[in-house]
């Protein structure tokens, strides 16, 4: 069953669209439909407590912290 939906682009990335739909050998609107498609996809298999960040730089040089949490007291008070 598919749906109507109705999107306002703007003529330069209509362009590009239209590059890309050639270069893949398909329609504009079975590109875009095939760039939902996959959005949704990728869209299920995300963990769902990932935070969404506004700055990718944030999230490449963070670290999120797994596993097992090291005592850092002990190593201190070593010294």
């Amino acid at each position: 069953m598919k749906k109507l939906l109705t999107i306002e682009i703007d003529n330069e990335i209509l362009k590009l669209l239209e590059r890309r739909a050639k270069r893949n050998m398909m329609s504009v609107s079975e590109l875009i439909s095939d760039i939902i498609r996959r959005s949704t996809v990728f869209y299920r298999r995300m963990p769902r407590g990932t935070p969404k960040l506004e700055d990718k730089l944030i999230g490449i040089f963070s670290r999120e912290r797994r596993g097992r949490r090291k005592n850092w007291t002990k190593r201190r008070n070593k010294k």
